[in-house]
């Protein structure tokens, strides 16, 4: 699929995309929310660095020139989507082609930045009342766990080389960094950098020789190889029959037959006793009425005197408990149950089955430029889409997501961590 500037579509194609989407195609009927919405949102735009611009030429919003630009292209069908389903009505809008941006991230973090002052406070009290509920069948039980899984990670193999490294590894990179701590990005050092995060945890986890290092949360497998490489006797699991397929055959490729053993396995399924339990960004597809579970299962696994090393995306645990119930543009077309804790949340279930906290780095800034690098890569193989199968509409959606979350981490809505957790001393004695 070619890039936006020079995409044609015939009559035909427009008509197949509008059938294959139709929730981002239909435009809501009413007046009432469309014009509500457009009064708050001009109210939100007047304090926040960026233009907003209309057809006729009317501009709103406090930025001048040089910041970022949101194009409003059809002003109607844009409130209205906005007034009827909120900020999944706002994604969907972009999805449909009502707005476009200069510079997506950057529109995104504005309005990131202010995103408890957009909407008024007494609206805020009726929050209950206008946002949508998370679906029934996204709960992650485990035949909705690997639905969901399947939905975001079964698309395409292909789909995920046109963005990541040669690693394969979908989580955020460690760079190096400059002499003011910022991380020092660029493609060429993306799989250096994604190779130093996974080292980091191995190291603080103490995986070597003989270790018995269970995964939960395969990937593609880069993880699994570079700790059989150290001499760990690997076990990983994922629900992902692709990536099961693709590690299994990186596992051959790199001579670590025996070594590391690749299953399809739910983490509720798992049994053993293990020197090191590793799970690289898994948790936020747990869900939070599993996460008592999630943790409880890390906590049987581990032998004693053994450590875990977790890498989570989290947010902050007044938005957390504020969303928990919120079905977001995200979790609708990107992550279906997906749920991001917040480190109180962790540090919770943690300390509900003897585990607790006892190192932890924060790399937010990191996963900026590694979301950056991935936006940028996706962009410039999109002409590639088309032959995969993927149309105009799922390029914008990824687009957006790929812009969405890196917003969220600059505007520090999101952060992660690297925690390398015990057990309590004299727990259970």
């Amino acid at each position: 699929m070619s890039s936006q500037a020079d995409t044609k579509f015939t009559a035909t194609a427009v008509q197949a995309e509008k059938e294959r989407w139709p929730e981002v195609y239909a435009v809501p009927r009413g007046q009432g929310r469309a014009l509500v919405a457009e009064r708050l949102l001009r109210r939100a735009v007047r304090d926040l660095p960026l233009r907003v611009t209309l057809p006729g030429g009317r501009v709103c919003g406090a930025g001048g020139i040089g910041v970022p630009t949101l194009a409003v292209h059809r002003p109607a069908a844009f409130h209205r989507r906005l007034g009827a389903r909120g900020l999944i009505g706002f994604g969907e809008s972009y999805q449909a082609g009502d707005w476009d941006a200069d510079d997506l991230p950057g529109v995104l973090k504005a309005f990131a930045v202010r995103l408890d002052a957009l909407v008024p406070v007494p609206l805020q009290r009726l929050r209950s009342l206008y946002v949508a509920r998370r679906p029934h069948d996204d709960r992650n039980t485990q035949s909705g766990s690997r639905r969901n899984i399947a939905r975001h990670y079964d698309l395409s193999d292909e789909l995920f080389t046109l963005f990541l490294d040669p690693t394969m590894t979908y989580s955020s990179a460690l760079f190096a960094q400059d002499g003011q701590g910022r991380p020092v990005a660029s493609s060429g050092l993306l799989t250096l950098a994604q190779r130093r995060k996974i080292d980091r945890l191995l190291d603080l986890a103490g995986v070597g020789p003989g270790t018995r290092l269970l995964e939960i949360g395969s990937g593609w497998g880069e993880l699994a190889v570079r700790a059989a490489g150290r001499g760990a006797l690997v076990r990983t699991v994922t629900l992902s029959e692709n990536q099961h397929a693709y590690t299994q055959r990186k596992v051959a490729e790199a001579g670590l037959d025996g070594k590391v053993d690749v299953q399809l396995c739910d983490y509720r399924a798992l049994d053993g006793e293990y020197d090191v339990v590793l799970s690289v960004e898994m948790v936020e597809a747990v869900g939070r009425e599993h996460w008592p579970v999630y943790f409880a299962a890390l906590a049987r696994l581990l032998a004693p005197g053994g450590r875990i090393g977790l890498q989570a995306i989290t947010m902050p645990h007044h938005r957390m408990t504020a969303t928990a119930t919120t079905h977001t543009w995200i979790t609708k077309y990107i992550f279906p149950g997906g749920q991001i804790p917040s480190v109180a949340a962790i540090e919770e279930n943690l300390g509900l089955v003897g585990l607790r906290v006892a190192d932890d780095l924060a790399f937010g800034d990191h996963y900026v430029q590694t979301l950056r690098l991935w936006r940028e890569r996706f962009a410039g193989h999109a002409r590639r889409l088309g032959g995969l199968g993927f149309d105009e509409t799922f390029r914008r959606t990824w687009e957006l997501y790929l812009a969405y979350c890196e917003a969220g981490f600059a505007s520090g809505y999101l952060d992660v961590h690297q925690f390398l957790i015990t057990r309590i001393p004299g727990w259970g004695e």
